[in-house]
Order: C-alpha cells, then structure tokens, then sequence
C-alpha cells in the first residue's frame, strides 16, 4: 500500500468547500467523547461527535479553535459509534460505516505538543477514495495525513491536527502506537494515585473522574469549565452568546461540586487550585465571586449569585485553608454575604434565571458563615457576628420560603423560592425560557431544597421536608428522574428543535430531566437511612451514560439529549455519591454545621 504524506489547509484533497470563520458554529452538544493528555505540555483538548472529531480546544478550555476534523470516503462522511479504547486513559474509537465501507479511527493527544492523532483503518467492498474534511473556528489549522491518496479497498493510515508550525508533522513522525503508550500512561500513573469506591461501576467510575481532571485548564490551575460544549442557541446565535459561551467556562457553583468529588476521590490537589482559582478571582473591592470566568478568570457574566460566594467559604472548611491570605479572601466573601441588600435574597438562585428567597441558596449561605466561622474560631479570632447571622437565616427559612396555602398535598412544602419572603401569597413571577404566563411562585417547587438537608440545616426527617419530597416527585419526578423545577423551559422543543430564547415567533421549550438530581436525591436517602434507594440512584446515573461514558446534562427517554454532555457536575455527583454509599452518608456534608444544628 502506498502512503503520501499530504499538508492540508482548511479542507483535505476532495472536498473544496470552505466556510468563512463567522459563519462556523459549533457542530451538537452531546460529545461522545472528551480528551486530553495529562501532560501541561500538551495545551489541546478533543471532544468526538457523532462523525468524528468535534471541536478541539487550544489553547486553553475556553477556546474552541476547530469545528470538525471528520474521515471521508468517495466524499461522504459515516455515522460512527464511540467507545473507550482503553478503560484507564481518555483514549476512544470511533467505529464508522457508509454505503459499502467500515473504518475504524482511534484518537489520543500528542503528551509532548499541541496535536491531535488519529489512527484510521478503513475496508470497502469497492475502491474508495479517502480524505480529511477539516473546519476551523478561527484561522487555519493545520493537518497532516499519512492516508493514500489513489482509490483502495483498504488503508491503514493517520492524520494529526497540530497547532503551531511543524507540530503536526512532528507528532506524525512519532508514530501511534508511541504517543498513545505514552498518553496512557500518564492516565493511568494518575489513576493508580488514587482510589476507588467498592459502589460504583469501575469503567464509569474512573472515566468521570479522568473527565474531571481534564476539565481543568493547563495554563490557569484550578480552573475547570463546565462542559466543553455548546448547546442549543449558545451555539449559534451570536447575540445571546458572541463568543461561543457559556459551559466552556468556569462557574464557581459547578467547581465546588467537582472539588468536593475529587477531595473523596483522593485528588485533593485539584481541590487546592480551585480554592486558590476561586479566591483569585474574587471582585474587588467587595468579595464577590463572579458568576462566570473564561479559564483566564475574565468575568463574563456578572449576576450576583450568593450561593457562588459562599463557596469557597465551604471548600476552605474541606481542605482546612487557615492560613492569612486565604482567611483574609474568605473575611471578604463572608462580609459580602453578611452586607448584601436583604440577605439572603439572591439576584439569582442556583438555576440562574430569578431572583427571591431560596432554599437552596440559603442553605449554602448558612452552612459557608458556619464553616468560615470554624475556621476562624481555630485560629483563635472572634465569629459571633457570622454565626448570629447564620443562625437567624436557618431560623428563618422556613418561613421565608415553604407555604402553608400553596396548591399541593401534603402542606407546608417548600417552593422553589419567593420573590418577596411571603410564601403564603400567591405572588406571580415569569419563568422565563419561553414561558408564555406568570405562575403563582406557590405552585413551583424544586428539588433543591434539599440543601437543606445536605448541608447539615435541616434533619432528613424534618416534617416540612418529608412533605416537600412527596410534592416534589408527585410534579417532578418522571422515568426515574427529576425536573428542575415546575414548568422548567430550558431544553428543546416539544420537536426536538434546540433551545433559544430568541425566537422570531414565541416557541414553547421544554427542560427535561437531570441524572445529576438523582445524585442529590441519593444523599437525602443516605441521610433518611434507605441506602438500597440510594444505590439506586446511582445506577439510574450509570444508567445514562453515552456509548462513550459521558454523563449528560439532560435525559428524555432514557438517553442524553443535545443538552451538554459531558457535564463535569453530572460526573461530579455520580463520583460523590459513589464514596457516600461506601462510608454510609454525604462525604461533602460539613459536619461542623449538622453539630451547629442538628445535635
């Protein structure tokens, strides 16, 4: 078989098509696959769609620079099935088919350099001609291809994407089979440093929390992106999103659920930088945390969200951080909480798009004055004020937020917040996400409110809570799993057409169900003494994990829609619950604040 090696710019040998740079988007959020190497020396990250390569990241994670990198046969791309080729490293196959042909592509990152390699294998039942189609975001990356260039019947070749000059070529001249030994190696040196739950399925198990690291930025320690995907309209409509946002970036809600995941699983270092990323990106001068940063720690979007500022409070209390630089941020965060206009009202709750009195915010405000206050007490300074504001907000949230005349059985039952502290009035809000009416906040209720009981504020059998439960899966709970919230809008249409809020004519979105409630939801049986319910929970998890093992954002059927996928907190969760069945409760519930008001 004769092979030519073949630089190609924009688009390979048979198809000249070339799209400008403004008018590429990103192809659909459900990536079959997501890797890297461990190595800092190799600043790209892939991601595998459902004919190839998706977008690449480089150089850093808030960067898509390609929109595809896809095998073509007679000029015609395949429909291709991902598996991990390898169960201890970010190494995947794509099995492709088309009209009379098969091929078989492997991909791993080059450890030494910025390049992507894949290993392409093809048989046809006629000769075919083969090329690379390649699509860049912004400027033009560079390919280079070992695959023939005459009409075969099979071939055995590869192609890289390298960025920067010569960087292909030279991850080529390595040869596959050396990168990837020496790509798995580097994942499984870092597996083999940590340890692994005897309650989880052992592929899923240690692919999340492979995916967790790598969500990590290589240049900006400590900074982990949501997802490295672009769903729905954040895709293609520049003017909800002009630079491609908001999951390839870093929200300091989803990091702390990652850390407190890697802390069980024994990567306590990941933890440390996310603490020191947060608390370098505090606002100055007042302490805020910013809702969203790229991986650089640019703010992109700035709603104040207090659930957010409180936690690193919470992230020091797990790694106790007591050291003065990291107590003086802290003292700033704290304060910020403590002067915010009526505290704890938030300008927005955890799903992001109302402001009001939550449960769930309150919770997490509460338990960080707690463990901020621990943390000073143990450096011998004086708490009292944080703990005296902490202890009237977990006196009163029951009365700031679960109504006794809502339209649900049993009452009172908590809501998903109140707009104004008044949960026995029928105040009316919007929605939002293409909801066409205002609804009575009394009948909205949320799953969230078990922060409470996460975070050690309320006890699991607390009878407003056993309530809010049986409301909640009565209008949540669907094919085993749990909406958002009542009449959530965040998702496709009733059709299955993406999700935008910029719609010439109104059109009705529909959010659909969230693997990682059944996480939370777990926890809270852990803590009400079902354990067999809580293992459950973990397998209904597992349960929607892609042929590639990533874990989703939203399911419907059964399986992952175009909602982003992987998502690092989906991933985060099954890893936490997996070590809090083994030692029998939360491994992230802070003990000092259940001793505070639970004992």
């Amino acid at each position: 078989m004769k092979s030519l090696a073949l630089v190609v710019l924009l688009l390979v040998v048979m198809t000249p098509v070339v799209r400008a740079a403004a008018d590429v988007v990103p192809l659909p959020a459900d990536k079959q696959a997501f890797g890297t190497a461990r190595s800092a020396a190799s600043p790209v990250w892939f991601t595998l769609g459902h004919q190839g390569l998706s977008e690449i990241f480089h150089p850093d994670l808030s960067t898509p620079a390609t929109r595809e990198t896809r095998l073509l046969v007679d000029g015609k791309p395949g429909q291709a099935r991902t598996e991990p080729a390898d169960d201890r490293s970010l190494t995947f196959r794509q099995r492709l088919r088309g009209d009379g042909w098969q091929a078989e592509i492997t991909y791993v990152t080059d450890p030494q350099r910025a390049a992507v390699l894949a290993d392409v294998r093809v048989t046809a039942q006629r000769p075919v001609r083969l090329s690379v189609e390649h699509v860049p975001m912004k400027g033009a990356g560079t390919i280079v291809s070992t695959l023939p260039t005459e009409p075969v019947r099979r071939a055995h070749g590869m192609f890289a994407v390298g960025f920067g000059e010569g960087v292909a070529q030279a991850a080529l001249d390595r040869g596959f089979g050396v990168v990837k030994r020496e790509y798995a190696q580097g994942w499984r040196a870092y597996l083999d440093g940590l340890k692994r739950p005897k309650s989880a399925d052992r592929r899923l198990y240690d692919m999340s929390v492979m995916v967790l690291a790598a969500t990590e930025d290589k240049a900006n320690p400590g900074a982990s992106i949501a997802s490295p995907s672009f769903p729905w309209a954040f895709g293609f409509d520049r003017e909800l999103a002009p630079e491609l946002g908001p999951y390839a970036l870093v929200w300091p809600r989803d990091l702390y659920h990652v850390s407190t995941a890697m802390i069980a699983a024994g990567d306590r270092g990941f933890a440390e930088r996310s603490l020191d990323f947060m608390l370098r990106e505090q606002q100055r001068p007042d302490g805020h945390l910013p809702q969203n940063t790229r991986v650089d720690g640019t703010p992109v979007w700035t709603s104040v969200q207090l659930d957010e500022t409180a936690a690193p409070l919470l992230l020091a209390w797990h790694l106790d951080r007591r050291d003065k630089s990291t107590v003086d941020s802290l003292r700033r965060a704290a304060d910020y909480l403590l002067s915010y206009p009526n505290a704890p009202f938030s300008e927005q709750e955890r799903w992001e798009n109302q402001s009001g009195y939550s449960p769930a915010t309150i919770a997490s405000v509460v338990a960080g004055l707690v463990c901020f206050a621990d943390l000073l007490q143990r450096n011998g300074e004086n708490a009292e004020r944080y703990l005296a504001a902490a202890d009237e907000w977990q006196r009163k949230v029951e009365g700031w937020t679960a109504t006794r005349t809502g339209p649900y059985e049993p009452k009172p039952y908590y809501l998903r917040l109140t707009k104004d502290g008044k949960p026995d009035e029928g105040t009316r809000y919007n929605l939002g996400d293409n909801n066409p009416d205002d609804i009575d906040q009394r009948a909205v209720v949320d799953p969230s409110f078990l922060e409470l009981v996460r975070l050690g504020l309320k006890r699991a059998g607390d009878p407003v809570i056993r309530n809010t439960v049986r409301v909640v899966d009565r209008q949540l709970k669907e094919q085993g799993y749990w909406h958002r919230f009542t009449q959530d809008g965040y998702g496709e249409t009733a059709d299955g057409r993406p999700w935008n809020i910029n719609w010439p004519t109104p059109t009705r979105t529909y959010g659909r169900l969230w693997p990682l409630l059944s996480g939370e939801r777990g926890e809270y049986e852990l803590l009400n003494g079902d354990k067999v319910s809580a293992a459950k929970r973990l397998q209904e998890i597992a349960a929607t994990a892609n042929s590639g093992l990533m874990l989703p954002e939203q399911v419907w059927g059964g399986r992952g829609t175009t909602s982003a996928t992987p998502l690092a907190w989906t991933h985060a969760q099954y890893v936490r619950l997996a070590w809090s069945l083994d030692r029998g409760e939360p491994v992230e519930r802070p003990s000092v604040v259940v001793q505070r008001y639970l004992s």
